[in-house]
């Protein structure tokens, strides 16, 4: 599904990412995890072409990012993506949030985009707030919101950037729980996250970054149980204290 084949990507002289190469597979559940700086947030955004790569290539389906044929409007519809703040529209409705993108990039009608989007926010557990407006609703339902508008798109793959790292504690495990639904389904998912619960229950595998490498690339049973890196066992070490 997703192929990451040595990719670097420079930002003036810094180097966010070093010969990065990676393999999802359709249906494949994996979490990108570790410090703050290694490059994960910028490995999901060049994935879904909002970073353009210094070198390397990267494919979708089949299809190069950034190759003459390829329809990079159409390949993001394909790639849902789910932001760290939500970036929802603050001037529509939570209903025309959901319908605009499917209206102008999928060409649906208006009747079929309201009916995709009502259908979808019962789904997440928010149909009774359609036509209310983004500052209307708590952080986690607005989460919520932003991952019915990625799933209205019919996307082939999910990619999720810190999703929940801008809540509260007490909106966390709604969100989560959307994910562990979608993740359940068969949805193909990269997921960068601290949340390692989340890891635990649903990955099927843990991707540890830093420095802009990839230190570990493995099962998350291999991962939690016999990390092959003193770097990621400090950040477990770490991180399981919280």
């Amino acid at each position: 599904m997703i192929e990451i084949v040595n990719v670097n990507k420079h930002f003036g002289s810094f180097q966010a990412l070093k010969n990065v190469s990676a393999s999802i597979t359709r249906g494949e559940v994996v979490v990108v995890c570790g410090p703050s700086g290694s490059g994960k947030s910028t490995l999901i955004k060049c994935i879904n072409g909002l970073e353009k790569i210094s070198s390397g290539s990267i494919s979708i389906n089949g299809k190069t990012l950034g190759a003459k044929d390829t329809d990079m409007s159409l390949l993001r519809a394909q790639v849902g993506m789910v932001f760290q703040n939500f970036e929802l529209f603050p001037h529509l409705t939570i209903l025309q949030n959901l319908t605009l993108a499917q209206r102008k990039v999928l060409k649906r009608s208006e009747e079929e985009a309201v009916a995709k989007g009502e259908k979808l926010l019962d789904r997440v557990g928010l149909q009774a707030h359609t036509h209310k407006y983004p500052a209307q609703l708590s952080g986690g339902q607005q989460q919520r919101v932003a991952i019915a508008r990625a799933l209205a798109m019919d996307p082939i793959a999910m990619l999720f950037d810190e999703p929940t790292s801008a809540l509260d504690p007490e909106m966390i495990q709604e969100v989560l729980e959307v994910m562990v639904t979608l993740a359940r389904e068969g949805m193909t998912m990269v997921c960068v996250t601290h949340e390692m619960g989340f890891a635990r229950q649903v990955a099927d595998r843990v991707i540890f970054m830093d420095e802009g490498q990839i230190v570990e690339d493995c099962t998350k049973d291999d991962f939690f149980s016999t990390t092959r890196s003193q770097r990621s066992q400090q950040f477990l070490s770490k991180i399981l204290k919280h």
